[in-house]
């Protein structure tokens, strides 16, 4: 804790970095292996369904009600979802060292936007499951998913009208990087990229408070070991450092987050 303290205290603003992991204390799954998908979506587990096969555009090509079974499922569990209180205390750390922040998380969840982070300042690398696209695409455009889910959650169907593009009455999808995707339409994660980058150009000595990043898909871990070894790695698994070096905290976002805050306060 005293080196987290120095290494906070040092710095001249703050990288939140979060993969899947970080929505498990707000009972979200993340989606490690197949067991635990199945567990959440039997009907997948029924046919064998892995998640990059599901999580893939040509789901909803083949059977355009369960893919969307799939993510109007997660579409309604996220908007319902109230983010832990650990992502309270990442701001009330910011907040208490007077330190700029921006976000960068492969969470397509929004959990960072509603736990009040400024959206301005949040950069969601795969996109966003509360925007959706044309699955052509006809066009670039992105647009809200003003939608209301109606599923058969036993089959994971989706029941009603299927989402549309207004442009060409095309099906829709959510604006979110699945595996194999050629079409996702990037332009809003540019944006923010964009934004994260003038963010770092402004200063010089980052300190990276990693949560929930697992190996499987890395593009989390291999931002904030950009920083090593001001890089703190919180995770209850994948909490091995690089060879740069920084601190590892073996638990749950929730709790390590917290000890970061009790530690500064304390």
């Amino acid at each position: 804790m005293h080196q987290i303290k120095t290494l906070l205290h040092s710095a001249d603003c703050l990288l939140i970095t979060a993969g899947a992991g970080m929505g498990v204390d707000s009972g979200l799954p993340d989606f490690r292996g197949n067991s635990g998908m199945w567990q959440t979506y039997p009907e997948l587990g029924r046919q064998q369904i892995d998640f990059t096969s599901i999580a893939n555009p040509q789901a909803f090509a083949e059977n355009p009600r369960l893919a969307w079974g799939f993510y109007g499922h997660r579409l309604a569990l996220y908007r319902k979802t109230v983010p832990h209180a650990g992502f309270d205390y990442l701001l009330k750390i910011a907040e208490h060292l007077d330190l700029p922040y921006f976000v960068f998380t492969s969470n397509v969840d929004g959990q960072f936007a509603k736990a009040g982070f400024d959206p301005e300042r949040i950069y969601e690398c795969h996109g966003s499951i509360h925007h959706l696209q044309c699955t052509q695409p006809c066009c670039d455009e992105i647009w809200t998913a003003d939608i209301t889910p109606v599923i058969d959650n036993d089959k994971c169907l989706w029941l009603s009208e299927l989402p549309s593009c207004p442009h060409c009455g095309s099906l829709a999808r959510p604006n979110i990087l699945m595996f194999g995707d050629w079409h996702w339409i990037g332009a809003r994660s540019d944006e923010q990229e964009s934004r994260l980058q003038a963010f770092l150009s402004k200063y010089q000595n980052p300190v990276v408070i990693e949560m929930g990043a697992g190996t499987a898909i890395p593009t989390v871990r291999r931002f904030g070991e950009r920083f090593a070894p001001n890089l703190i790695r919180i995770n209850p698994r994948d909490n091995a450092l690089p060879t740069r070096g920084g601190i590892s905290l073996p638990m749950g976002a929730k709790a390590g987050v917290e000890m970061i805050w009790q530690a500064l306060i304390g």
